[in-house]
């Protein structure tokens, strides 16, 4: 039976220690399978019970104490409780006590016998002291002082000449947090380890299999017999499993003889170790180390609890700030102003020293701290931002930002941005510092190929000394609860903007519309004025026009702009735009329409190049508007000089108006907004220097409410705007 394999590995993380084929020679082990019948045992097990076993031998048969069958029968009885613990029982084999520790792995029943060389007198002391422990572990109010005193509790109960505390970071590497330890050792308190000085699969051991004992390093691994071609044994939960040799070297490298450590488990999750080191050999008697597994699990419990009060306090005082913040965004029309006012509160509740706001182009920063961000460096954060992002941007590191930015990022290399208005390139961007780290490791990180006990491969490092480095670059990264809270931030903060956005359109809306009712009246009146001025008054007899047309012209494009923008007011508002459907002969309206607009500008060619009778069912005033408009914008923006020409045909059960003018094509950066209101690219141009653009934005969504299209196109030198309207059915 085959339970492993020679250990020379390039990498200790191949290394199968969960399943080693050997034991620790202070015990003995056999293993059943679920029916009670022996499939194996430890090569030292007939000497030390004095027992002849042979495969498939029932369990009851064999010369064991009955408290040994009482304990395994109980294991095969609870073998598929998975909530089922070790079954533990004393006993003595000849003159020799042992602790029998009886578990189901795997299918298995392993029954282990671990040799106590402690009196129970001793060990009941012992397990007093560790009671007494728990509760003063409780009384701690501080990660730090709880595991300041359980390395002292646990020294004080179990004897080892040194107790230290690890606390693992996210990287997985762990800081000596706490040490209690013989006057004559060198401290350790302080220094870091490297992750790898815990490999993945020992890790996972360590969840599973919170406590593991290492009584003698120069132990002689006593090896596993069983069927031969059988599945090794998995150990992950025994106590006598033989130790990785690696993990041995390096603890040798240490000057340690025997070791134990004890898994502080959170949520699943390894947080932390207590790692006992004794520089002779030491067995702590099984009672002992599980009342310093019921140590670990209560600092697990207490540790969990002081965590998940501070996560509450600080998700209530980023509450808070939440709801100051969304009421002054609601009651404020500009959000970077509200941002401003909760600026240190967010920045307290976040760990932030600066933050940057930003909406539209406009930049504001806040410090916390003397002085201001650097000049200029605002605007470089916010150039870095991605467009159109929806989710948190997270940078922790220099190397986290674009290369090109890197000499000027001074100190300020955390990021943590809220992007609370994509459409408006708006961001809450909180900075945190440079954390100029000054890492003491324990000894130089990393193993390093050398010739060790195993033959040349990659060995532990011989030296503990401290190995300093000094790390640049890095701010404190983001903690989890920092992001789950800004997370919650941003919902807020975008459901605040949205709202404000729409309650700002939909007064912008309702103001257009009255200002669009209540003009018409007067500009009623000021035609009529017009009109009367223009019969009684001077004719001029030169050719030139009268006030009273002048009066007229501005007043009936005032009407149109105000018509063209209660059209926009209703189309936002999703009303439509009320059309009223018949049968309109279309070549008769645009017949009419370039009459119209030949006698209004007799300088500007207009030709009917072709007419073919077409009817549609349309509203007349509405198709007028849009033909009205594909008019003027050909006579507006074509060549000086050139006609502008019209064409009037059926096809596929369509009439199709071409409506053309000399020009340049449209640029293409253009064409994508040329059904758009509102136009970037026009603004300050001499023909349209507000940007605005209704025309074709009203005349797209009368002709989407006929069922038609309406579409650009430059050809032959021309640019031609088409217009599709289905045919009444005949």
């Amino acid at each position: 039976m085959e339970h492993g394999r020679q250990v020379d590995l390039l990498s200790c993380a191949d290394e199968p220690i969960h399943i080693p084929g050997s034991i620790q020679p202070h015990g003995a082990l056999l293993f059943f399978q679920d029916d009670g019948q022996l499939l194996g045992w430890s090569e030292n097990a007939p000497a030390m019970f004095g027992i002849a076993p042979e495969l498939g031998q029932p369990y009851a048969d064999l010369p064991l104490p009955q408290a040994a069958l009482d304990a395994i029968a109980d294991g095969i009885a609870t073998r598929d409780d998975e909530n089922a613990g070790p079954l533990v029982a004393g006993l003595s084999i000849g003159a020799a006590d042992y602790d029998c520790v009886v578990h189901a792995a795997d299918g298995r029943i392993v029954a282990e016998f671990e040799r106590r060389e402690t009196s129970s007198e001793q060990v009941s002391r012992f397990a007093i002291k560790a009671h007494g422990s728990i509760d003063r572990l409780r009384r701690q109010k501080t990660i730090d002082a709880l595991l300041a005193s359980a390395v002292q509790q646990v020294r004080e109960f179990t004897g080892f000449d040194r107790v230290m505390a690890y606390r693992f970071r996210s990287d997985d590497s762990g800081d000596v947090v706490a040490e209690s330890r013989r006057d004559d050792l060198v401290p350790y308190l302080g220094q870091r380890y490297p992750a790898g000085d815990i490999p993945a699969q020992a890790r996972r051991l360590y969840t599973l299999n919170t406590l593991r004992m290492i009584a003698d390093m120069d132990y002689a691994a006593v090896p596993l017999y069983g069927a031969p071609g059988a599945a090794p044994l998995d150990m992950s939960f025994a106590v006598l499993r033989s130790v990785s040799p690696v993990h041995v070297e390096y603890l040798k490298n240490m000057q340690v003889r025997a070791s134990m450590s004890v898994s502080i488990v959170i949520n699943g999750r390894l947080w932390g170790l207590i790692a006992c080191h004794h520089m002779a050999p030491k067995l702590v008697p099984h009672a002992i180390r599980m009342a310093a597994d019921v140590l670990a699990q209560v600092m697990a419990s207490t540790i969990h609890s002081i965590e998940s009060r501070e996560d509450a306090t600080l998700a209530e005082q980023s509450a808070r700030v939440r709801t100051a913040m969304v009421e002054s965004l609601l009651l404020d029309d500009d959000p970077l102003d509200a941002l401003g006012q909760h600026a240190a509160a967010l920045m307290a509740a976040s760990g932030a020293q600066a933050m940057v706001a930003t909406q539209h182009g406009k930049i504001v920063a806040y410090c916390d701290g003397p002085g201001d961000l650097p000049e200029g460096l605002a605007e470089v954060i916010v150039g870095s931002l991605p467009e159109n992002e929806h989710d948190l941007v997270v940078r922790e590191m220099a190397a986290d930002w674009p290369p090109a930015l890197l000499g000027r990022l001074g100190k300020w290399v955390g990021m943590l941005a809220l992007p609370f208005d994509p459409l408006g390139q708006g961001w809450c961007v909180m900075l945190r510092v440079e954390q100029i780290d000054t890492v003491a490791w324990g000894g130089r990180p990393g193993k390093i190929p050398a010739l060790g006990p195993l033959g040349e491969r990659l060995t532990p490092r011989g030296s503990f000394d401290a190995w300093h480095e000094t790390v640049r670059g890095c701010a404190h990264p983001w903690e989890a609860n920092v992001l789950a809270n800004a997370r919650l931030t941003l919902a807020e903060l975008v459901r605040a903007v949205n709202a404000h956005r729409s309650q700002t359109e939909a007064t912008r809306a309702q103001l257009l519309a009255m200002l669009g009712h209540d003009l018409r009246d007067p500009l009623h009146s000021i035609n009529m004025a017009g009109m009367v001025l223009e019969r009684t008054g001077n004719a001029g007899g030169s050719g030139q026009p009268t006030l009273g047309k002048r009066i007229q012209s501005s007043t009936n494009r005032m009407q149109r702009m105000i018509g063209q923008v209660l059209d926009m007011s209703r189309i936002d508002r999703g009303m439509g735009l009320g059309v009223s459907l018949e049968p309109v002969d279309v070549k008769a309206l645009l017949e009419d329409l370039i009459d119209e607009a030949r006698m209004a500008y007799p300088g500007i060619p207009i030709e009917l190049r072709c007419d073919e009778a077409a009817t549609v069912k349309a509203d007349q005033g509405r198709l007028g508007q849009v033909l009205s408009n594909l008019l003027s914008n050909a006579r507006h923006h074509g060549e000086l000089g050139k006609p502008v020409s019209v064409c009037l045909t059926t096809h596929d059960g369509h009439a199709v108006l071409d409506v053309a003018n000399a020009g340049q094509p449209i640029p293409p950066e253009l064409v994508t907004t040329l059904f758009n209101p509102f136009k970037r690219a026009s603004l300050n141009n001499p023909r349209n220097r507000t940007g605005m653009g209704l025309g074709l934005y009203i005349a797209q969504q009368i002709v989407r409410e006929h069922s038609g299209e309406i579409a650009y196109r430059h050809e032959g030198q021309q640019v031609v705007f088409t217009l599709r309207l289905p045919l009444v059915e005949g």
